[in-house]
């Protein structure tokens, strides 16, 4: 299950349209606009997934010579391979006429089987980009239901920047109805100076079905 967005960034306007995503071969739709007041030449489309062991994408990805001003590509289709749910995006190589080349990158389009209960919808440290050693953080993420469920469970973990990875938190929930947002919390302190990595897992059971990272820095105060 998934909902189609049209998206924006300089100089494309694009949607992936990812309805009916079951278990095994599946295909994705790209509609891509040229929104530059420029020709574009030399495109070179590529779509990645950001979780290979649940999706993963087929071919060689498509080149178009040229694409005029206000012009689009509607039936861009790419095969897939799905055992989860994953976050996919696109990566563009172009240039303006007479310019040189360049890499455009979309944004994330997340990919849900339509058969899961739920979703991860984002995994928040309540904390400036950078804290203390010492301080005490929360880290707070949002479960979406996707359909009447039970049998879900997220798990908190937090990668210290000497290599360690610890559990922080694992919290059952008890009931998600579809449409449904809960937010789940976390504590944590940090004792070392660096990067600390913050993993809010989804389960179904024993499988994972979602995940989200972030990111926060620790220093001396």
């Amino acid at each position: 299950m998934a909902r189609n967005v049209l998206r924006k960034k300089s100089p494309f306007e694009y949607e992936v349209t990812t309805e009916n995503i079951e278990k095994g071969t599946n295909w994705l739709t790209l509609r891509l606009k040229n929104t530059s007041k420029d020709t574009l030449r030399g495109i070179d489309i590529q779509l990645h997934s950001l979780d290979t062991c649940y999706l993963t994408v087929f071919g060689t990805g498509f080149y178009r010579k040229y694409l005029e001003s206000g012009k689009e590509e509607k039936d861009l289709v790419f095969q897939i391979n799905v055992l989860g749910s994953a976050d996919v995006y696109l990566t563009i190589r172009t240039r303006k006429e007479g310019g040189a080349y360049f890499l455009w990158e979309s944004g994330r389009t997340h990919i849900s089987l339509d058969e899961e209960k739920a979703e991860l919808e984002r995994l928040v440290v309540l904390s400036h980009p950078y804290t203390t050693i010492g301080k005490t953080l929360s880290a707070e993420t949002t479960v979406r239901g996707l359909r009447n469920g039970v049998g879900l469970k997220v798990e908190f973990w937090v990668e210290t920047p000497s290599g360690k990875f610890e559990e922080q938190a694992k919290i059952d929930i008890k009931e998600l109805s579809a449409g449904e947002e809960a937010r789940y919390t976390a504590e944590f302190t940090p004792t070392e100076t660096g990067d600390y990595t913050v993993y809010a897992y989804l389960f179904d059971g024993s499988k994972r079905i979602g995940y989200k990272t972030d990111l926060v820095y620790a220093q001396k105060e």
